[in-house]
């Protein structure tokens, strides 16, 4: 069987039930974000390399974002039922995982820091400004198409993005690299005030 079909040489592309979208559609760009995210998360664990402790977490994080991928291709109009499972527990299982984390990082989150640090460190900010950008491509399709846009999706993909960061920092700290800061939180500025 040949990879290529030509069907989407006129800009449509299938969509979970037969129907065609546009491939700018708020659809189409929400996948696509979200297959970005899910490539960048590839290329972070090739780096890591196969024994690293963050594999099995993120192989689990990979294989969700394809089971989201495929309920968000679904138009609420669609009469077919997609039969991949859901991770409603992804929000859960990343809080789980932050927590673990945070736990390990000898000081604690009060500034805002520039992305880098080092490669790894890095990647981990690349997928969380492409989540971010994941997020609000998800809430245009949401107001486009509400019911094909699922709670646990959004709880998921927004704990996603603190646990890239807080795995940039874990990171890090693991390797003795200094943080750049920014400023502090602005919480913390207010308190700084008031004392």
């Amino acid at each position: 069987m040949k990879i290529y079909t030509r069907k989407g040489d006129t800009g449509k592309t299938g969509v979970f039930g037969g129907k065609r979208e546009y491939k700018n559609s708020a659809r189409i760009e929400c996948i696509g974000t979200l297959d970005e995210v899910n490539s960048t998360i590839g290329l972070l664990r090739a780096k890591l390399g196969p024994d690293h402790e963050w594999q099995t977490n993120l192989h689990r994080i990979q294989k969700d974002m394809m089971d989201m991928m495929s309920h968000l291709a679904r138009p609420s109009d669609s009469k077919k039922t997609n039969p991949n499972p859901k991770p409603i527990d992804g929000a859960s299982f990343c809080e789980e995982w932050l927590d673990e984390l945070e736990a390990s990082i000898s000081s604690p989150s009060d500034y805002f820091i520039l992305p880098g640090g080092n490669e790894i460190s890095a990647l981990c900010h690349v997928c969380r400004t492409q989540i971010r950008r994941g997020e609000r491509s998800l809430v245009t399709l949401m107001l486009e198409d509400p019911e094909s846009v699922e709670e646990y999706v959004m709880a998921y993909i927004n704990r996603l993005s603190d646990l890239f960061f807080t795995m940039s920092r874990a990171e890090m700290d693991k390797e003795g690299v200094a943080e750049e800061k920014w400023q502090l939180f602005l919480y913390k500025r207010k308190k700084k005030k008031t004392e």
